[in-house]
């Protein structure tokens, strides 16, 4: 029954997820917002929902550390683990502007709550401060947005957009019905989710923070996984990207805001998390910006190393909450490995931008 709650919280989290990003989108483009709005935001938000969700779900019901788990371990997913996955089904080229421009802020947020955090809590003036971020990211994007090249326009209308979108009151009865239908499955899926995840955790004797960081992060990233993939598959890396880089600004902003505006005492931090996640999530982020910023490709090698480093993160944190005593050693063979090899991606990304550069500058 417990294994049945929770694969079936999974399954109602993907499906809710799903109704609300195409019935959003229709009722966006019936009321005239361009594709690539909605690609930026209605779109990578209602792939964030399930977080959304299941966060404020397990604040309401006392349960912070699996919120926190559950925006900090989805950001390190999805950067990892998407991105790598991503980048072996087709090399990654980030040229859309809007993108690269949202990477840096990604990463800066995410030092932003690392900062926030070190009292041990993410209070209700650093949730006010993030929701207020959020809205002002929004209005941004959509003006921002008007100034795209026709090309990303195209692209982002070929996987969001809906020509010839019936306007009758019948089809926004519809769309609005599936909205809900969409909210509710999500809702339902969710507490299915976060109470089986929490029992199999006790029962294991893995804490409530290392279940939200891998089970629960990974079970309700699974719309931005099929966003990306089919975007990848498709070909259009702006929106695999997009779409990833899009639902971390909202768990940050949206998600962990909202959690501790909710909660009376805020979101508390613990020291596990200070110490190892929130640092991981840092890393994962600034490790990306030399990529995006030169506008080079995610080769598929690197998509091995994301994914690398996504395995050892996982294998760590459990190996720690289930045999502490081998955590240490396996923490310096960690840095013994991933430092030195993070360096060396960061300086051979750094040094294929400026040679790609070189070459492109015209010979007197």
């Amino acid at each position: 029954m417990l294994v049945a709650s929770f694969l079936g919280g999974i399954v109602l989290l993907t499906i809710g997820a799903e109704l609300l990003v195409r019935s959003a989108s229709r009722l966006a483009a019936t009321a005239g917002i361009s594709p690539l709005v909605i690609g930026l935001t209605v779109v990578a938000y209602g792939t964030s929902a399930p977080e959304f969700v299941v966060s404020l779900s397990s604040t309401l019901s006392g349960r912070p550390d699996v919120a926190l788990g559950n925006v900090v371990g989805s950001n390190i997913f999805n950067v990892l683990f998407i991105l790598g996955v991503s980048a072996l089904i087709i090399p990654l080229r980030v040229s859309q502007q809007l993108v690269r421009l949202d990477v840096p802020l990604m990463a800066g947020l995410s030092i932003l709550v690392l900062l926030m955090a070190l009292d041990g809590r993410v209070g209700r003036i650093d949730g006010l401060f993030l929701t207020a971020g959020m809205i002002a990211y929004t209005v941004w994007a959509i003006r921002s947005s008007r100034k795209e090249q026709t090309a990303i326009r195209e692209d982002y209308e070929a996987e969001f957009g809906v020509p010839d979108q019936p306007t009758t009151p019948g089809a926004i009865a519809l769309n609005s019905l599936l909205l809900a239908a969409g909210l509710a499955l999500l809702v339902l899926g969710s507490k299915w989710f976060v109470g089986a995840a929490v029992v199999i955790a006790r029962q294991f004797g893995v804490s409530e923070l290392v279940i939200g960081l891998t089970i629960v992060a990974a079970g309700t990233s699974l719309p931005e996984v099929a966003t990306s993939i089919m975007a990848a598959v498709r070909g259009e890396r702006d929106i695999a990207v997009g779409n990833v880089v899009g639902s971390n600004l909202f768990n940050l902003m949206g998600v962990l805001g909202v959690s501790s505006l909710i909660s009376v005492k805020g979101v508390i931090v613990p020291a596990s998390a200070l110490s190892l996640d929130l640092p991981v999530m840092v890393a994962a982020a600034i490790a990306t910006l030399p990529i995006f910023l030169t506008g080079h490709l995610i080769a598929r090698w690197e998509g091995w190393l994301l994914l690398g480093y996504y395995v050892a993160y996982t294998a760590y944190i459990v190996v720690m909450a289930t045999i502490p005593e081998l955590s240490r050693s396996f923490a310096i063979t960690m840095i013994g490995f991933v430092i030195p090899l993070t360096v060396i991606t960061l300086a051979v990304s750094v040094i294929r931008a400026r040679r790609e550069t070189g070459s492109d500058e015209p010979t007197s």
